[in-house]
């Protein structure tokens, strides 16, 4: 995570749209360190937490002003991904009711940091709902990725599909999800 490039890439975006505003910004950070209880460090602790959760503040601040211009362009009521929208990529593996595939991997890093992205898009929702932007965690499924495959098991969700959920599950949303966790499917999930 690096400021500057990311100040650099909010400058490039806002060049690129010629004064107009940026409907959706789609935070997609993410690293996984196999780790378990025994074994987690401080250094995989603070570097996994500032990619999965400092990194996707940062971006959203730098790119903040762009989704308030969107936001006030838009005759739309309420709030929509059409509008402006802020969508933290998340994971199931934060839930802490339901603390998913607990017995194939422990990964206490990544299960903290996406927790605490949850908690930040609640926050970016009560701070940034007033604007109209709508803030959302969506879980994309365990999918066959670089990341998805880092385990022994093979994830069931090929990207495309994971992607068209997400993509189908973007419209439907409105202020009854402002802050909300959601899979790429559309349905809640628990804290």
């Amino acid at each position: 995570m690096d400021p500057a490039s990311i100040k650099a890439a909010a400058a490039r975006v806002e060049e690129h749209l010629k004064g107009s505003g940026l409907n959706l910004l789609i935070n997609n950070a993410g690293i996984v360190r196999l780790t378990t209880l025994e074994s987690e460090t401080p250094e995989d602790m603070s570097l996994v937490y500032a990619t999965n959760v400092t990194g996707p503040l940062l971006v959203s601040q730098a790119f903040l002003p762009l989704l308030k211009k969107a936001a006030q362009r838009s005759t739309q009521p309420g709030l929509s991904c059409s509008k402006a929208a802020i969508v933290n990529i998340s994971s199931k593996g934060a839930s802490i009711q339901n603390v998913h595939m607990w017995h194939l991997v422990q990964v206490i890093s990544y299960r903290c940091s996406k927790a605490a992205l949850n908690m930040l898009t609640k926050c970016q929702s009560l701070g940034y709902g007033g604007d109209g932007i709508l803030s959302i965690a969506v879980h994309p499924g365990w999918v066959q990725t670089d990341m998805g495959c880092s385990t022994s098991h093979q994830p069931p969700l090929r990207v495309d599909v994971s992607v068209r959920g997400i993509l189908n599950v973007l419209p439907t949303l409105s202020e009854k999800d402002n802050g909300a966790f959601v899979d790429w499917e559309g349905k809640v999930l628990p804290w």
